[in-house]
């Protein structure tokens, strides 16, 4: 049985549609999310979001955090109508992701880190960790 998904972040809907699951890694680990899926809100990790669409395949995204909202509720023929939000801060489709680009700035990232001087706050050296989070979660899924 299929449910509604929709993808998007501040700027724009990045994907819409039928899924049969949908995977996402949140911050206690991964959750996987079927029709009749009891309602939820999960906060999302940096990495990869799975949706096996009905009948066209698994569809594959990175999300940089945010949010997975499950709601269900009685539908017309008695089954459990499910949708789900994913609200990411940044998301893209894996065949949108510029793999050379993220290896160019996971390695600037990389660099930065390595020869970081005790001149940069805890918070810059975390913010550049993130980024470099980010940046592998993308070469991990598209490259």
């Amino acid at each position: 049985m299929a449910f509604e998904v929709h993808v998007v972040t501040p700027e724009r809907e990045v994907w819409a549609g039928v899924a049969e699951t949908v995977i996402a890694r949140g911050v206690d680990g991964e959750v996987g999310i079927l029709t009749g899926h009891a309602p939820m809100m999960v906060q999302l990790a940096i990495g990869p979001l799975r949706i096996d669409r009905e009948g066209d395949g698994e569809l594959a995204a990175v999300v940089d955090g945010g949010f997975m909202h499950v709601t269900s509720s009685g539908g017309e023929d008695g089954q459990p109508a499910t949708r789900v939000d994913v609200l990411a801060a940044q998301a893209e489709l894996a065949g949108d992701i510029d793999v050379e680009a993220a290896r160019v700035r996971s390695a600037e990232l990389e660099q930065a880190l390595q020869s970081h001087d005790t001149h940069l706050a805890e918070a810059e050296v975390a913010s550049i960790k993130a980024e470099l989070e980010k940046a592998l979660a993308r070469i991990s899924l598209a490259g």
